[in-house]
């Protein structure tokens, strides 16, 4: 009947309360061209149990119409949304897919391996704590390999796994596996990375993709899912530098002023003295907010509105922070850009701007420092950056702008080029090697 209470037991709720404590995973998988991403990531759901029937129905037809497994499921089909992927076997956009385990939550971010889709991989690893390279194990490492795991690492993925798949073509024999993963090894140790784990799969035959494979018995490894249920990654999170950038100014009413934002980094505390960039005035914090009520401390990624116990006249794009703990005000600084447009990037064009956490300036390239040869990792002199280049530039804004180094922190030491006209983003880039200061504030 309409109105009535609902009815829950002891159980339900316990398991309500263990669902909501797993912790979160996002990941990407990327690779090259055809070495079986979408497939693994179908497969992987597949075999976790996380399709519904409608999902089940829908795959079976799609295999039957699009699909390239001889009648058999094609698992690549479960992400590969837009016609032109279906028609052409390709991934071109980037495919999210969420599910979970009795251990963790995942969110799947599946990345084009075509050389022209590279920023496509670049966005979708701005957020993720890992990333799954995949290898064909009967062509090895490829340029879009090593392109593909040093985007990854300079955009601040602390985690890879080298799955190396389709080992059924190779009759799964351990020689080859070791021949990869030694080229890979090569390669990884100068990036800037120091969590690399190597397992081989077959993304078709399931093996190694949820359940240990019997028959690589050479393996003695955990399989795919069993490594992603249980990689530590509680201590990526940067807790000690509080960051909290302004993203709204709240005034419901005439006796309410709220500073609306997402915690960046650190803990913020009621009580506690914190500085507003880019201004130095001092306050504390007299409340934090949330829809379900005040909190004694936030943490990130938390979305919380803050009130302090100051007058201070702050707007989109300020930042609180602690005293003695404040990020490098800069209106000069480098930065590896990976640029994404079809127009070259050339020193010294005007009409962009650069969103950095909340704030947005006018800003310019003033110097082309280098361009990164992907395969190689060496430096080579350019006067442009062409789409998916990858280069060091210094940069030139009016605005003082709020930076730690990105390895320190990913939420404010990156940011993204727009283009004024079109609001197209044209590059996405992350702080490098700090410079002296301008301004401190310590």
């Amino acid at each position: 009947m309409s109105g009535e209470t609902p009815v829950t037991t002891p159980g339900f709720e316990r398991f309500l309360a263990a669902y909501q404590q797993r912790d979160l995973l996002r990941l990407l998988t990327c690779g090259s061209v055809d070495d079986g991403k979408s497939t693994l990531i179908g497969r992987l759901l597949h075999d976790s149990h996380a399709l519904f029937d409608d999902q089940m129905a829908a795959l079976e037809k799609l295999s039957s119409k699009h699909g390239t497994t001889g009648g058999d499921l094609d698992f690549a089909l479960l992400l590969d949304g837009l016609a032109a992927e279906r028609e052409q076997g390709i991934t071109i956009d980037v495919a999210y897919r969420y599910f979970s385990t009795a251990r963790r939550k995942f969110i799947i971010a599946d990345t084009p391996g075509h050389v022209q889709y590279t920023r496509n991989m670049a966005t979708g690893s701005s957020n993720c704590d890992l990333a799954v390279i995949l290898v064909d194990a009967s062509n090895g490492v490829l340029d879009q390999t090593r392109r593909h795991a040093f985007i990854a690492t300079l955009l601040g993925i602390r985690h890879l796994v080298l799955a190396i798949n389709k080992m059924d073509l190779v009759d799964y024999r351990q020689e080859v596996f070791d021949r990869v993963r030694e080229q890979f090894t090569d390669f990884a140790a100068r990036l800037q990375v120091s969590d690399v784990h190597f397992i081989p799969i077959s993304a078709v035959q399931g093996e190694n993709v949820v359940l240990r494979s019997e028959r690589m018995p050479w393996y003695q490894g955990s399989s795919l899912l069993s490594y992603l249920e249980t990689v530590h990654i509680a201590g990526d999170r940067n807790l000690v530098d509080l960051r909290f950038p302004i993203q709204i100014v709240s005034r419901p009413d005439a006796s309410f002023r709220g500073f609306a934002g997402t915690v960046a980094s650190g803990i913020l505390r009621r009580g506690a003295e914190v500085v507003a960039l880019p201004s130095g005035r001092r306050s504390r914090v007299r409340g934090i907010h949330t829809f379900d009520g005040e909190l004694e401390e936030a943490f990130p990624p938390q979305s919380v509105t803050v009130t302090l116990e100051d007058e201070l006249d702050l707007s989109r794009g300020a930042m609180l922070v602690a005293p003695g703990n404040v990020p490098h005000l800069e209106h000069s600084f480098e930065a590896m850009l990976v640029w994404m447009a079809e127009e070259p990037m050339r020193p010294g064009a005007g009409g962009y701007l650069i969103k950095q956490t909340t704030a947005l300036a006018p800003a310019a390239v003033d110097e082309l420092r280098y361009r990164i040869n992907v395969s190689t990792l060496q430096r080579e002199s350019a006067d442009q950056l062409a789409l998916n280049d990858i280069g060091r530039v210094r940069i030139e804004s009016p605005r003082l702008l709020a930076f730690d180094p990105y390895r320190k922190n990913r939420e404010t030491g990156a940011f993204i080029r727009i283009d004024r006209l079109t609001n197209a983003t044209v590059a996405a880039g992350s702080r490098s090697r700090m410079v002296p200061a301008e301004t401190r504030l310590d």
